[in-house]
């Protein structure tokens, strides 16, 4: 009883001071005091900024004096001078935390940073001796929003199988955090910046790469999901042009050589989504996606693709060491993580349960980052494209051993060479023999 009737002596003091008062400010902030509770907490309809003024001290307070009211008074102008800016930077920031949050949803951000790598490894090794660290960034950044521009317009396409997923149904569109207009803006919008970041800082052919591959998965991968099972092939495709979009953004061509690599992408992914396939197909049945393990029962065809696309890659390594692309140490290592991953597949073929389906699925995570980081450490840049983009070298591959020559053109640019017999049929770098390791490669030349 004592507080209410407090309270109410105290607002009628402000009251009666703001309507004497030449600042209008002080009657908004002083009508404010009479919402009060009867055991002294503050009316939950008051905003913070208000609240910050009031006392909710359950013990007594005297009633307080003109010039505590003056006070008061004061420290509410200055408060409502800055309350509109910190609003506002407070609004910003949560407007810009959830608008960046949903376009690396969209964008499934962790994929797009994969294929970005992989457009990377392409890049670096088709670069030869010397790799431009700018057109790297510019390759990748490229390729990044083109990736996320692809991704972008999966998820518009499928918003409503989306929905019917325990898996996807929380995404932006499907949850309704960002709408559809706003969703194919950013995809338009990323998609054209990157393609035309690629034609001016690369060269068209990357760019036209991308724009292919983005057009492949967003307009056919996608519909095709929920048409026929070999989506999955063509989704293999896809993502095995990133590291061809890199080679050329690098070279400016596309050759056999770089061609080992997007072949690795391509049968490593059918293993990787058949395993996943296998882990979701219920949820997959859910969506309406006609995925290869639905037809498949007992998952013994599903296992059995998955078991052979592991074997199709057991000869890459050699492939990449007889081609010169990488040093004979990355034919043993790339034998035995695929022989691992085999492992695990034919593991699965035997026993197709569940665990085994998550064991070849982590297996897939492994094998390629180790094979892409073996690719890039064991490769040999001293190949006839790279010395061929660059004339002040001098390189000759003779089939018989001859002396030591030099430029005669240039005396500060003296080219030293160590030649040896050359196989006929491994044309792209010299190699000897020396024992006990007839595999190791032997530099063509020396840089002064």
């Amino acid at each position: 009883m004592w507080r209410n009737s407090a309270t109410v002596s105290f607002s009628s003091k402000l009251l009666s001071y703001s309507s004497s008062s030449a600042n209008p400010n002080y009657f908004h902030y002083a009508s404010a005091f009479s919402i009060f509770s009867p055991n002294g907490v503050v009316d939950q309809a008051l905003s913070p900024s208000h609240q910050r003024f009031y006392c909710s001290s359950a013990v007594p307070s005297p009633s307080p004096s003109s010039g505590s009211v003056i006070k008061l008074g004061f420290l509410a102008n200055k408060s409502d001078a800055y309350l509109p800016l910190s609003l506002k930077a407070r609004d910003a920031v949560q407007l810009a935390r959830h608008y960046g949050r949903c376009y690396w949803e969209l964008s499934k951000a962790r994929l797009s940073m994969l294929v970005v790598a992989t457009s990377g490894t392409g890049y670096v090794l088709g670069s030869g001796n010397a790799v431009d660290l700018a057109g790297l960034c510019y390759t990748c950044a490229g390729t990044m929003m083109v990736a996320a521009s692809a991704n972008s317009l999966n998820q518009v396409f499928e918003i409503n199988n989306d929905a019917k997923m325990k898996r996807t149904r929380l995404r932006p569109l499907p949850s309704g955090r960002i709408a559809i207009p706003h969703a194919v803006t950013w995809a338009s919008s990323v998609g054209f910046a990157g393609t035309a970041l690629l034609a001016c800082k690369a060269n068209m052919l990357a760019a036209g790469l991308a724009a292919s591959n983005l057009v492949l998965y967003a307009f056919v991968y996608t519909p095709l999901k929920q048409i026929h099972p070999v989506n999955t092939w063509v989704g293999a495709v896809v993502g095995a042009i990133p590291p061809l979009l890199g080679w050329a953004a690098a070279s400016g061509q596309i050759s056999l050589n770089g061609l080992i690599l997007p072949a690795a992408l391509y049968f490593w992914q059918i293993p990787h989504f058949m395993a996943l396939a296998y882990l979701c197909r219920d949820d997959y049945a859910a969506g309406g996606y006609r995925m290869f393990s639905l037809a498949d029962a007992s998952g013994r065809r599903t296992a059995a693709v998955a078991f052979r696309n592991c074997l199709y890659l057991i000869p890459l390594g050699f492939i990449a060491y007889d081609w010169g692309v990488a040093s004979g140490w990355f034919c043993v290592e790339s034998s035995v993580i695929t022989l691992a991953i085999s492992a695990a597949a034919f593991s699965f073929y035997r026993d197709r349960t569940t665990q085994k389906a998550r064991r070849m699925f982590h297996a897939s995570l492994l094998y390629l980052p180790v094979f892409m980081s073996g690719l890039l450490f064991h490769r040999l840049s001293d190949n006839p494209q790279c010395l061929a983009e660059n004339p002040n070298r001098i390189i000759e591959l003779p089939s018989f051993p001859e002396a030591v020559t030099e430029s005669e053109e240039d005396d500060q640019k003296k080219k030293v060479r160590y030649v040896t017999a050359v196989p006929q049929r491994r044309a792209p770098v010299a190699y000897a023999s020396i024992a006990p390791f007839p595999f190791l490669p032997v530099p063509s030349y020396v840089d002064q």
